[in-house]
């Protein structure tokens, strides 16, 4: 092969690879419905969490409230290669719980109860699981609460 036709060669190869680099990829987006009790017995979460704010999922009856405070949401993501599907989101989740957490703390709540999943802004309420999404490369959990103070 001569060195003008190796070089446009090399050259239609490039341009292939740019143009399937820019192409759109299939995106994995795995919903998952996952145990909370399995989630919150992974990672050390329950020590993470500690017992200074309390959590309430779903319609889970509560203490008598004597205000609520807020209503906020967060979506946690991590990195999942080389994770399990549950594994990656229970990571998730517990960053989810330890956003809500922190926002509890700030705004001086004793707890956050009507704890829903929110992924995309579409609730799933549930007093047993929570909602994740797995993809390819990263693995999302949203949840929304109302913090609250205590009678």
């Amino acid at each position: 092969m001569n060195k003008t036709l190796l070089n446009a060669a090399v050259t239609v190869s490039f341009a292939a690879a740019a143009i399937a680099a820019t192409a759109p990829a299939q995106a994995r987006d795995t919903k998952l419905m996952l145990p909370l009790a399995a989630a919150m017995a992974d990672n050390d979460a329950q020590n993470r969490l500690g017992d200074s704010v309390k959590f309430y999922f779903g319609t889970q009856k509560t203490p008598k409230i004597a205000q609520k405070l807020s209503t906020d949401q967060t979506s946690q993501k991590t990195n999942s290669f080389g994770k399990t599907a549950e594994k990656a989101c229970n990571w998730a989740f517990l960053s989810a719980m330890l956003r809500l957490q922190a926002r509890a703390k700030e705004l001086g709540a004793d707890a956050v109860v009507n704890i829903v999943s929110n992924y995309k802004n579409v609730e799933m309420s549930s007093e047993t699981e929570f909602e994740c999404h797995d993809g390819a490369m990263m693995t999302g959990v949203a949840l929304k609460g109302d913090f609250v103070k205590f009678k």
